[in-house]
């Protein structure tokens, strides 16, 4: 046999699609907490719309609530820590889920935007420590310019006499928006350059000019807590600018002359690299209800049988477990592909998070279909999971934003 057609020295190994053992451990880990603590408290701070600070004191406790938990999870050289953990816990509950981890998308910005100097100062202030949680928000959405960055009022203005700079304007939707103690806010810098003349800043606790305004009473997501941002002539150090003044000018000098990105802003590199974490909080949702439907169909007789052996049921079910299979593996996949920092050449951040956002409400709706008139009650918590399910084709980029970039990184055309 000649070396052309001689045959492989030993098995060829393709890719594993199975958890190794620090992942099975992490995912039982979350998961026992979502079983024994979360789903128990789920439908009464559902119920009450406040922000479940006696859950989060257990998520401290055991160090699930922590700068070392999230940050081990972040650089997890596969990608799949903060996936895997995201998915068990909003299995619990989605509403007590976005308060335990709502915290991490300001953090996100930092390590994004951030020298490691900032990060070191002010990731360790946005969770705090058992005994005294502390909390942060992300402050980018207004009233005027959501999926439209480019549309954003928010002013930053340097005052060079005292090296600090002002913010005015007003944010929207801002998980713990208010309550937090750190919030992290983007403004326009030079609104003439649009998405390219704007910046990110820390505002420490206790800054004057800084106030929650309305508190918002929500479909679903109902235990998180979330809110409109004031900033009235708000003052921040320079230091507070994350990457710093330098950087900062630089870049603008860029955009001005023409030779800078077409695209890109603070806000857009948070949300890339968040995207297919919220995709597995909605893979989290979708499993839940399939769980509890596939369940039902297996006890529920009507006309002498279980209404699983119904081929509509069951294919239904089919459908179901196949679309949460397919969207967990495009959020691992956009997780692994961002742990190797490859590029996202056909925006596969964006098509995880609108594969699985939608399915999360297409399999809740369906649940509540095999529940019949029990899915429409209180009594069975799939009505609670379609509502928490539908912001999931809102938030960090509606289904039709993550479309027109996936359309744009396709076509390479400006599609608008």
């Amino acid at each position: 046999m000649s070396d052309a057609t001689a045959a492989p020295s030993g098995p060829s190994v393709g890719p594993s699609f199975e958890l190794g053992p620090d992942h099975r451990e992490l995912r039982d880990w979350v998961h026992t907490f979502a079983a024994d603590v979360v789903r128990p408290a789920a439908a009464e701070w559902d119920e009450r719309e406040e922000f479940p600070w006696p859950v989060l004191e257990e998520a401290a406790a055991i160090g699930l609530y922590s700068l070392d938990f999230f940050a081990t999870q972040s650089f997890d050289p596969t990608g799949l820590g903060i996936p895997v953990m995201m998915e068990e816990l909003f299995w619990g509950d989605a509403g007590i889920g976005l308060s335990i981890v709502g915290s991490t998308l300001a953090a996100a910005a930092v390590s994004a935007n951030g020298t490691p100097e900032q990060v070191g100062e002010w990731a360790p202030q946005m969770f705090g420590e058992p005994g005294d949680l502390r909390l942060a928000a992300f402050c980018s959405s207004e009233p005027d310019a959501g999926s439209d960055v480019g549309a954003m009022r928010t002013r930053a203005r340097y005052d060079e006499a005292t090296d600090e700079w002002v913010l005015t304007g007003t944010k929207t939707w801002a998980t713990n928006g208010g309550l937090a103690d750190v919030h992290v806010v983007t403004a326009a810098v030079d609104p003439e350059l649009r998405t390219r003349g704007q910046a990110s800043f820390v505002v420490p606790p206790g800054t004057r000019g800084l106030s929650q305004g309305q508190k918002f009473r929500k479909h679903g997501i109902r235990a998180s807590h979330t809110a409109e941002v004031v900033l009235d002539a708000v003052r921040v150090p320079g230091r507070c600018l994350l990457g710093g003044k330098e950087k900062l000018d630089a870049r603008l000098a860029r955009a001005r002359s023409g030779t800078g990105p077409a695209r890109g802003n603070a806000s857009m590199a948070t949300f890339e690299r968040t995207r297919p974490g919220v995709g597995a909080q909605a893979v989290g949702i979708a499993r839940a209800a399939y769980e509890v439907a596939l369940d039902y169909a297996r006890t529920r007789e009507q006309f002498g049988r279980p209404i699983v052996e119904n081929q509509a049921i069951a294919f239904a079910l089919a459908d179901m477990r196949t679309s949460i299979d397919a969207a967990r593996l495009l959020v691992w996949r956009a997780a692994w592909m961002a742990a190797q920092g490859k590029t996202f050449e056909a925006a596969e951040g964006s098509m995880s998070k609108l594969v699985a956002g939608e399915t999360a409400v297409r399999v809740t709706t369906q649940a509540m279909q095999i529940l019949g008139g029990n899915g429409f009650t209180r009594d069975y918590p799939v009505e609670r999971w379609s509502r928490d399910a539908k912001i999931y084709t809102v938030f960090e980029g509606t289904s039709e934003i993550q479309r027109l970039v996936i359309a744009r990184a396709i076509s390479g055309a400006p599609i608008r």
